[in-house]
C-alpha cells in the first residue's frame, strides 16, 4: 500500500545553491514522522515542495497515492510556522470560511477546538497574538478530521498547555489514521509524540527511521581503568578522559561492549541516549 505522504529523490535548487538534496521519505497512515534539523537544514524548503509551493527540480511526490491537485486539500492540510490569516475577520468569519469550503469540517468539531485553544471566535486576527494565530490555525486544520496534516512548527507562540494540547490532537489524530508529518525545534516534542524521526542536515537526509530502533542502537559504551586506557586498535579515536574511555556507537553496542570489557576495565556500563543526544550526534558530525 503507498504511504499517504511519500517522496522519492527530491532536490530542489535555487540557481547553484542545493536546498533539498535528493530526499526519500514516506509517512504511514496512523503514524507521526517528526522532521528535525538545525536552521538552514531545507525543512521548510521540503514542504513548499510538498505542498506545491515550490517546484522541486528532480524527485516525485505523492499525497495518498497520487501527484497535489486542488482536490488533494480535501483532505489534507496545513499549519505554517507562521499563521496567515485575514486580520480583518474575526475567528467565526474564519471558520465560516472553512465551513463554505469543505464537505468534512465538522461543526460541532471546530467548538471543542475552540474551547480546548481557550479562543474567542468574535475576536478579530489582527488582535491575536502570535500564539492566538496558531492556535485559529490549528483548529481550522483539525476541524475537517484530515488524512493527512502537514504541520510546521505547530506549537509556535503556545504556552506549555497548549503545546501539550496540540501534541494530544496529533496522537489523537494518527490513531483515528491520519498520517502526519510535522517539524519541530523542540526535540521533546518529536520525542513524545512521533513514532518516527527525520533528521536534515544541509538539505540531506541524514537520519530516517523509527524512534524506537533509532535509541536501541545508538548508546555509550563507559569504561573506567585503574590505569591508563590500555591499547584500543580501531577504537583510539573516541573520545578519552585519562583511564575513562566512553564510545558512541549507533549499532554494535553490544560488540564494542564485549571488548572493552576483554580489556579488564575496573567497571563498564551502557547508557541509552535520548532523542535530543542523538539528534546533536547526528548535526554535529559524530558518526563513530
Amino acid at each position: 500500500m503507498t504511504a499517504p505522504i511519500s517522496l522519492r529523490g527530491v532536490t530542489k535548487h535555487y540557481g547553484s545553491f542545493v536546498a533539498v538534496d535528493d530526499v526519500s521519505l514516506d509517512v504511514e497512515a496512523g503514524s507521526i514522522c517528526g522532521l528535525l534539523g538545525p536552521n538552514g537544514a531545507g525543512k521548510t524548503t521540503t514542504f513548499k515542495c510538498l505542498l506545491g509551493f515550490a517546484k522541486p527540480t528532480s524527485g516525485a511526490i505523492a499525497i495518498e497515492g497520487a501527484p497535489l491537485t486542488p482536490a488533494t486539500f480535501e483532505s489534507l492540510a496545513y499549519v505554517p510556522e507562521r499563521a496567515t490569516l485575514y486580520d480583518d475577520f474575526t475567528i467565526a468569519d474564519h471558520l465560516e470560511i472553512y465551513r463554505r469550503s469543505y464537505k468534512s469540517y465538522e461543526p460541532a468539531r471546530a467548538r471543542e477546538l475552540l474551547a480546548l485553544f481557550e479562543l474567542d471566535p468574535s475576536k478579530r486576527a489582527k488582535r491575536l497574538s502570535k500564539g492566538m494565530r496558531t492556535a485559529v490555525a490549528l483548529t481550522l486544520a483539525f476541524s475537517i478530521r484530515p488524512r493527512v496534516l502537514i504541520l510546521d512548527e505547530p506549537s509556535s507562540g503556545l504556552d506549555p498547555v497548549h503545546q501539550r494540547n496540540v501534541l494530544d490532537l496529533m496522537i489523537d489524530a494518527a490513531a483515528n489514521g491520519a498520517a502526519i508529518l510535522f517539524s519541530s525545534h523542540q526535540v521533546g516534542q518529536v520525542e513524545r509524540a512521533a513514532d518516527s524521526v527525520a533528521i536534515m542536515k544541509k538539505g540531506q537526509l541524514i537520519v530516517n527511521s523509527g524512534i524506537d530502533d533509532l535509541k536501541t542502537g545508538e548508546k555509550i559504551i563507559e569504561a573506567v581503568f585503574a590505569g591508563p586506557a590500555p591499547d584500543l586498535g580501531d577504537l583510539a579515536g573516541d573520545p578519552q578522559v585519562g583511564s575513562t574511555v566512553r564510545a558512541v556507537t549507533r549499532e554494535g553496542s553490544d560488540e564494542i561492549a564485549q571488548r572493552l570489557f576483554a580489556l579488564h576495565p575496573k567497571s563498564i556500563r551502557t547508557i541509552d541516549l535520548n532523542l535530543e543526544e542523538i539528534f546533536m550526534n547526528a548535526v554535529s558530525g559524530d558518526q563513530r
